[in-house]
């Protein structure tokens, strides 16, 4: 961590803005302070040195400077002072020292032909520009020359000159034709460097008569044309023709053939050359090479590896080009041309020369009064360049002296300087290859501190993060720079802050207590300045729920989530990007709040998605990948190898997977010969298979096609492979299932499950059919068939067995031997009926049946069991027949015995037994009788309660529905009920069995009992009936819930109480504005005085009424009893009474005899139970709970 660095008190270099050594160039002062700061001259911006301007045009020759004050300008020409004045064609632009120099109007480009240089200078010095070169451009015309044709020989090597026309700059060099094509060119046919075309070897079709070379000038945009080249070029044959019509038939004479020629250099001549090239330019090196058949070029370093990175081979490797040469790139480079008849090389001797370049520039310096500088200017180059120092553009050896100033060869050393010492120096590096012209000022200033940083200034960051607070200062001296935090804070010191050297507060790790304000104080021994800045905290932008992988099938629907906390004061905003970059511009991209939705998504929407959130202070990522799978795409090129009469060797190539492994291969084939168009599963393999050698049947024309599987499913089936066809054979195998069943007593059915087209091996597919009796010592009858599956045997015995065996044949032979399975011939009706039926009666519903097997014979078929017929005749204690209803038990096989359940006790029963064969039921045993004995009865039908006085009730019941055997007697159990549901003590009355009624008496009134009711036979208690009743309450009690009822239904009570309601208001308002005025209220006392000792005033828990008591026993009677069960209340009953319970008897007990009415003792609170009215209180006692 970077901490502050103690600043000496003097000796020391002081620097503007922020703190920092200004570049020569640029001195960017802050706007304010440079309105204010004297500065010597700088130059911005000059023209190149070497200025070649278009002669058509006006010449411009930038010069721009800034300084305070601003500069002025002056020029000089070819080393003489430029009075511009003088000269109508030369204007000085506004506040620049730009020339323009008006060609247009009359001027002539060649008369400003010079070296011009620009001088900036005010008060506190002058800066100069580099010599700038003024050349007009030139693009002269070609000499007029006569060209002579070029005849050569075929094979001969040839170079056209091109010559152009010396311009300035140098022209670019092209040959095209007439057609204003450019001429091919080829490792035979080249441009040299130098313009030239080389011909390697020529050959009868460069024979043309338009071979021109072009020169483009591209400063004027123009371009020259020299005069068309022609070549004529002889064939051997056609030379030979020539020649031997020429010469008599003495002469001995014929042009040689083509023969084949060793390299010979074309350019460079001679074995060796030298090439002198400057540091930082392209080495371009060349050799064009003649010979038969056309030499190759190659390029070697002696001693040397070709610069990797920077080594380019062009023009068919005949020339050799280094970018960015430097001195280490001297030496010998060589070019070996090479054909079939031998070598030629080059050596070209290559050394790299530098015209000056910057070690160290000088740079700007600002100082304070009395302190120490220096100026470094320091050049390397080849040559070694000499260092010159100029001031103000004046040689220092004749500029006014200044003491504070040593020059010491490439440094100038400054001593206590003071404000006279301001000057701009100039060091120029020079040798013979350039120059390097540098200004850099020397400002001496005396200034009290200045804060650049804009006062108050409010930053905000996140917290947890760096925090860096401005305070961009100057001064000189340069001021020292303190941190305070708040109005009274002491001086910030400690590892917990880092001070920069430009003032800079850095808190490394800004925290919710970091938040304040900040003083920044700069002074030296000028003056003192603090500046106040403002640091908020926020809380960070995190995204607490991020998008999840996700693998969604084609055509499906994704959905990332992206869920963000923020700083509550900071506004984010929610990008989505794919791979990097923006969504695409689809209708299927939903972009929600805090989710992103891609329906239907397709392939292309592979890829990763980024939720990028941003707010002003920060911005947080997370991303996801969307991994779209899919059926695999079907495997093509289907191929067929290895054709055997038996087997076959299939290959194929899978489709794309779609981002899910492919599983296995699954191939099918068809049939074309016996079911075209009928694709069969043939086998499969892993799906890192894409051979399978399949087994094949004689005499089927095959198909395959193969389909891929992966986890989503299957692809569609690739394109089916070529047909192949298999010789025919005999059948390889019998059909299966073969089955001997007989239809009827006197036949045998003989099935089988016939051949498959392809499983024939052949044409004429038929079945050989053998059967013979089993266990008989007679001979195999046979029957050959097709076109079927069955085959009936009449005039067989009844079910005997036969052994069966069914052969396939074809034109070509039959199958292997079949093997022989057993059948039957048809069935008939059992003969007989199991005899000895014995049943065994275990309770009251379980019996137990045994009879003896009938023998096999008798069965006449396959043996499938025995069923038992049983029926209830009637009940033993009703002596009542009733409709018979047959049951039928089957117990499988061989068995002897069963057991019979769910009987009905006390009752007479039959049954008989009978066997059973695949034909159906043989005749049935004699019936056999037996009875079950007694068991308990169930509960009685009903039990009613009626009849309720104040201390009985009448019970009336129904006989059990299933008495079960014969009633002994009644068992009847109460108790009663008291207020908190208690049950108390059972009492229990024995009633004979031939009585249907009972009144209780000695009944407590109002109470409310359960009954327990149940009936016994000899063998015990049957289940039991409940029920509950009640008792009524006190005649006198009724009679005054009587009387209320009816005083209430009066028309002129109603309105005497309507009247009393209406006083009682008008008292309450009145007692009211007197209890405001501080008055006394006595109602209270009146309503105690007055209170009936009947009534109960209103609970104040649940808003109800109080009920009348009784004197003797003070037990309340809680309201709420139940109405009928036809749920009507009589007009003239008490709504809170239990007067209904009194009479009409009929309406107080359900259909089932059941009592109605409720607890008399329930709690008020207790819901509403079954068939209870949501009663209201009596009108009377709601005007009594008044009084």
């Amino acid at each position: 961590m970077m901490k502050k660095m103690n600043i000496p008190t003097s000796k020391t270099s002081l620097v503007l803005f922020l703190c920092q050594i200004i570049s020569a160039l640029d001195v960017p002062l802050d706007s304010k302070l440079l309105e204010e700061l004297s500065q010597p001259p700088t130059i911005t911006q000059q023209s190149p040195k070497d200025y070649i301007v278009d002669p058509r045009e006006n010449i411009v020759i930038q010069c721009e400077a800034k300084g305070k004050p601003p500069p002025s300008f002056s020029w000089t020409r070819n080393g003489t002072h430029f009075d511009i004045d003088k000269d109508s064609q030369v204007t000085m632009k506004p506040n620049s020292g730009t020339l323009v120099i008006n060609i247009m109007n009359g001027g002539k480009a060649e008369a400003y032909e010079g070296v011009y240089q620009c001088t900036a200078r005010n008060e506190r010095g002058a800066a100069v520009s580099n010599n700038i070169m003024i050349r007009p451009s030139r693009s002269p015309l070609w000499t007029k020359e006569k060209l002579e044709p070029n005849h050569v020989r075929e094979g001969d090597s040839l170079v056209l000159h091109c010559r152009p026309p010396v311009g300035l700059p140098p022209p670019i060099i092209f040959w095209m034709d007439n057609a204003f094509q450019r001429l091919p060119q080829s490792e035979r046919v080249s441009q040299g460097l130098n313009g030239d075309l080389y011909f390697s070897n020529v050959q009868p079709e460069d024979t043309r008569e338009d071979y021109i070379c072009y020169a483009r000038f591209n400063h004027t945009q123009t371009i020259q044309q020299k005069q068309p080249i022609s070549v004529k070029v002889y064939s051997m044959d056609s030379l030979n023709d020539t020649i031997a019509a020429n010469l008599s038939d003495t002469d001995i004479y014929g042009a040689k053939p083509v023969t084949e020629r060793q390299p010979v250099l074309l350019t460079p001549t001679g074995s060796t050359s030298t090439k002198v090239e400057l540091r930082g330019n392209v080495l371009l090196l060349e050799c064009i090479a003649a010979g038969l058949p056309t030499p190759v070029i190659r390029w070697i370093k002696e001693g040397g590896e070709l610069p990797a990175n920077r080594t380019f081979f062009e023009n068919f490797k005949k020339t050799l080009k280094i970018i960015d040469v430097s001195e280490a790139d001297s030496g010998n480079y060589k070019c070996i041309a090479r054909n079939t008849l031998g070598s030629v090389y080059h050596v070209i001797s290559v050394t790299v020369k530098a015209a000056p370049y910057w070690i160290t520039a000088p740079r700007n310096l600002v100082l304070s009064p009395g302190e120490d500088g220096t100026l470094i200017c320091r050049a390397n180059g080849n040559p070694k360049p000499s260092i010159s120092w100029l001031a103000n553009g004046v040689p220092i050896a004749i500029a006014p002296e200044d003491p504070s100033r040593k020059v010491d060869g490439d440094t100038i050393i400054f001593s206590h300087v003071q404000e006279r010492s301001s000057a701009v120096y100039q060091c120029n590096a020079s040798n013979e290859y350039g120059y390097l012209l540098a200004n850099a000022f020397v400002n001496v200033l005396a200034e009290p501190p200045r804060i650049l940083t804009p006062a108050n200034k409010l930053y905000q960051v996140i917290a947890d993060s760096p925090a860096l607070l401005d305070c961009a200062y100057f001064g000189s001296p340069k001021p020292e720079i303190e941190w305070f935090k708040g109005v009274k804070g002491s001086i910030l010191r400690g590892n917990e802050y880092v001070f920069h050297d430009n003032g800079t507060l850095e808190i490394p790790v800004a925290q919710k207590n970091s938040a304040g304000t900040y003083t920044c104080v700069a002074r030296n021994e000028l003056g003192k300045i603090q500046n106040e800045v403002h640091l908020e905290i926020k809380d960070p932008t995190m995204i607490i729920k991020q998008p999840e992988y996700k693998v969604i099938q084609r055509y499906g629907h994704a959905s990332f989530e992206c869920i963000i906390k923020h700083d509550s004061t900071l506004l984010p905003t929610v990008t989505w990007l794919k791979d990097n970059e923006e969504l695409p511009d689809d209708e299927r991209f939903l972009v929600g709040k805090d989710n992103l939705t891609i329906m239907n998504v397709t392939d292309k929407d592979d890829g990763t998605y980024t939720c990028v959130v941003n707010t002003t202070l920060d911005s947080v990522s997370a991303s996801a990948v969307l991994t779209v799978v899919a059926r695999p795409n079907p495997p093509f090129d289907l191929e067929l190898t290895g054709q055997l009469e038996r087997s076959i060797t299939l290959s194929w190539i899978p489709g794309d997977e779609n981002n899910s492994p492919i599983t296995n291969f699954i191939i099918e084939y068809e049939d074309a010969l016996h079911e075209p168009g009928v694709w069969h599963y043939q086998t499969e393999v892993p799906g890192t298979q894409t051979t399978v050698k399949l087994k094949l049947s004689p005499y089927v024309n095959y198909s395959f096609r193969v389909i891929a599987v992966n986890k989503i499913g299957r692809s569609q089936p690739s394109e089916p492979s070529d047909q192949y066809l298999t010789k025919s054979a005999s059948p390889d195998e019998n059909p299966a299932n073969v089955q001997g069943i007989g239809s009827e007593p006197d036949n045998l059915v003989i099935t089988w499950e016939p051949l498959k087209g392809f499983q024939s091996n052949g044409p004429g597919l038929q079945y050989k059919v053998s059967w013979r009796q089993k266990d008989v010592d007679d001979e195999w009858t046979s029957v050959i068939v097709a076109n079927v599956s069955k085959y009936i045997v009449s005039g067989t015995p009844t079910f005997v067995p036969y052994e069966i065996k069914v052969q396939a044949l074809n034109d070509l032979g039959y199958a292997p031997e079949p093997s022989e399975v057993i059948g039957h011939s048809g069935e008939d009706l059992p003969m007989v009926a199991p005899g000895n039926v014995q049943v065994h009666v275990i309770n009251s519903t379980l019996a137990k049946v045994h009879w003896d097997p009938v023998p096999l014979k008798t069965v006449r078929g396959h043996l499938q069991g025995y069923k038992v017929y049983y029926w209830k005749v009637q009940s033993l204690s009703r002596r009542s027949r009733r409709h018979v209803e047959k049951k039928i038990l089957t117990f499988r096989g061989n068995k002897t015995f069963g057991m019979l359940p769910g009987l009905e006790p006390y009752s007479s029963y039959k049954l008989n037994v009978r066997v059973v064969n695949g034909k159906g039921e043989g005749p049935a045993s004699p019936d056999k009788v037996f009875n079950t004995p007694e068991g308990v009865p169930s509960s009685p039908s009903f039990l009613k309660i009626t009849n309720p006085t104040l201390d009985s009730l009448t019970l009336e019941w129904g006989s059990p529905t299933h008495p079960n055997g014969v009633l002994t007697s009644y068992t009847l159990k109460f108790q009663p009920i008291n207020n908190t549901h208690e049950l108390g003590p059972l009492v229990e009355i024995r009633i004979p069995a031939n009585e249907s009624s009972l009144i209780l008496k000695n009944l407590n009134y109002s109470t409310r009992y359960k009954f327990y009711f149940n009936a016994q036979t000899s063998v015990g208690s049957g289940s039991q009936i409940t029920e509950e009743a009640v008792t009524i309450m006190d005649e006198g009690k009724m009679a005054m819930a009587s009387r209320q009822v009816d005083i209430a239904t009066q028309g002129w009570f109603i309105g005497l109480m309507c009247a009393v309601a209406l006083l009682i208001l008008i008292l309450l308002i009145v007692c009211f504005i007197r209890r405001n005025k501080g008055g006394k209220y006595p109602v209270k006392e009146k309503e105690d005085a007055h209170a009936d000792p009947e009534i109960q005033p209103m609970k104040e828990d649940d808003g109800t009424f109080g009920e009348y008591s009784d004197a003797e026993d003070h037990k309340p009677l809680k309201k709420g009893s139940r109405t009928p069960s036809d749920r009507t209340v009589k007009k003239e009953d008490s709504d809170d009474s239990l007067v209904d319970y009194g009479e009409g008897v009929n309406g107080q007990f359900n259909e089932d005899g059941s009592f109605i009415g409720q607890y008399s003792g329930k709690k008020e609170k207790e819901p509403a139970e079954g068939n209870e009215s949501s009663e209201a209180p009596s009108p009377v006692n709601a005007m009594n709970s008044f009084v």
